[in-house]
Formats: structure tokens, C-alpha cells, sequence
């Protein structure tokens, strides 16, 4: 018999984070379905990890018991790693890296289909990351529209559109974004069937599903050639419309900014306080 165990799902992280909290004294505000929610894609490995750290950062705080911000504070020390308290960066950078982070997350808002922002933070970590913006789901995915994928576009590359606006050049630090919006753009065109031109033919097929992921394509090199003019043009569409968006509403880009400079972290709350305001 062939057993292939998968990730858990919602209903198997919240299970596993029981199993490694039972001995551990939750507060009353801990709510393991949020934590599930947002730990989309993590193993139980990840998950252990994750309830240890929070025990571990409870007792440095002086308490008895491990509250929901200890949870999500774990969390992020799993997917990011610890914050980089000695790195110093230059203002220039600081203030680039707190708009770049804004970028993301107002175009993100700006989206039907996004995910809501649940903190932003320009303190480095120990995983390479000088800034990032958390995103929590309100409900286990499985399946993501046509829409939704152009949207997730748009949040890619709402860092570097803010880059350009503000400080009209472009950095280094939009890399990661740049890699993911491709891949996610030429998966479009070659495995999803949401190309006009190829319909639902399938282009690339991906090997070795747990074993990272290797994918291939199946065409000729005329098509490969028509390939990465799809995905260039998408691309620079959604490039366009993160520009559109950030130029629409650059006096909230500018606060938002300048807030986020000043206290490095913000909340979820406080970015739609002002956005709302």
C-alpha cells in the first residue's frame, strides 16, 4: 500500500496544536482556530515548535500563562525567524522598507479578494526579511479564482510600485516578490488554463510533488517563446494597476509610511484606523 501523508489541513492543525498545548496553561484570549487559520501550509513539527516558543516567551515575560499575542509572536518567529535587534539600518532604508511594506499592504486592502492585514512590521529577521506584512485568513482555502490569483498579483508587486513612486529607483529588496509573482503568473498560463490563447491546454507538469516540486514544460520552444510573452505582459498589467492604486491614494501611502517609520510594527487595527480615518 502507497501512503502519502499531506499537510494538515485546518481541522488537523488545530488538532495538533491541542495535542502540544494540553500541558501548557492557555489564557482565556487564546483562540487555536485563529492560530490554525493563519499557520496555513505548516507541519506538526512547525506547529510543536510554535507552542514551545510561546510557552518559552510567556515565562521571559513574567507570566503564567501563554496569551494569544505570545501564539502569533511564535508564529512568526517560526516562518521568519528572531527579530535582528543588532542590525541597524540606514534612514534611507528604513523609511524605502516601511513604504515598500505599506505598498504591499494598501494594495492588498485595496483588493476584493484579500486577506486582511493583521500586523506590518519593518524589524529585521533572522531569515533575511527587513520587513513584512502578516496576513491572517478568515477561512481554510483550497481552491483560489481566476480573480483572486490576478488580486494576489497585485499584492506582489505593491512593494516596488511604492519604491518607484516615492522614490522614483527601484532596489534589491523586491526580489522575493519579483520570483513569486512570476511563478504565480506563468502557473496561470501553463497549468491553470487561464490563458486565451492555449485555453485549457496544459503546458508545464510538475514532478515530485513532495519532494519539491520540480516542474517541467511540455511544449515546443515557439510556445515557450509565446509563454514568456504572456507572462511578461501580465506582469507588467498588474504592475500597472499596483501603481494606478498606490498613485490614487499616495496621501494615506505617505502616512501609513511615516507611522509605520516611527513605531517600526503596527497592528492590523491601527493600519485601517488611519486608512478609515
Amino acid at each position: 500500500r502507497r501512503i502519502t501523508i499531506d499537510r494538515p489541513n485546518l481541522a488537523g492543525r488545530i488538532a495538533t496544536l491541542e495535542v502540544h498545548t494540553r500541558n501548557i496553561k492557555l489564557g482565556e484570549d487564546v483562540d487555536l482556530k485563529k492560530v490554525a487559520l493563519a499557520t496555513a501550509g505548516c507541519v506538526g513539527a512547525d506547529l510543536a515548535n510554535l507552542a514551545n516558543e510561546a510557552a518559552l516567551r510567556a515565562v521571559r515575560k513574567g507570566r503564567k500563562l501563554v496569551t494569544q499575542e505570545d501564539m502569533l509572536a511564535a508564529f512568526e518567529f517560526v516562518i521568519a525567524g528572531s527579530e535582528k535587534k543588532g542590525s541597524v539600518l540606514t534612514e534611507f532604508e528604513k523609511k524605502l522598507v516601511a513604504y515598500h511594506e505599506v505598498g504591499h499592504a494598501m494594495v492588498a486592502y485595496k483588493q476584493k479578494n484579500a486577506e486582511p492585514v493583521q500586523k506590518i512590521t519593518i524589524v529585521p529577521r533572522t531569515m533575511g526579511a527587513l520587513g513584512y506584512v502578516m496576513h491572517v485568513p478568515e477561512e481554510e482555502k483550497y481552491l483560489n479564482t481566476e480573480a483572486e490569483i490576478h488580486d494576489m498579483l497585485v499584492g506582489y508587486l505593491g512593494g516596488r510600485a511604492a519604491e518607484e513612486i516615492v522614490f522614483d529607483t527601484v532596489t534589491t529588496g523586491a526580489s522575493n516578490d519579483i520570483e513569486q509573482a512570476t511563478k504565480l503568473a506563468r502557473g496561470m498560463i501553463t497549468r491553470y488554463g487561464m490563458s486565451d490563447n492555449f485555453d485549457m491546454v496544459a503546458l508545464e507538469t510538475v514532478t515530485n510533488q513532495y519532494l519539491g516540486g520540480d516542474a517541467s514544460l511540455a511544449c515546443s520552444a515557439e510556445t515557450q517563446a509565446e509563454i514568456d510573452r504572456q507572462v511578461v505582459d501580465l506582469v507588467k498589467k498588474q504592475h500597472a494597476k499596483a501603481v494606478r492604486i498606490l498613485q490614487e491614494n499616495r496621501p494615506k501611502l505617505d502616512e501609513l509610511a511615516k507611522f509605520l517609520y516611527e513605531k517600526e510594527t503596527i497592528t492590523g487595527e491601527e493600519f485601517m484606523e488611519i486608512l478609515n480615518q
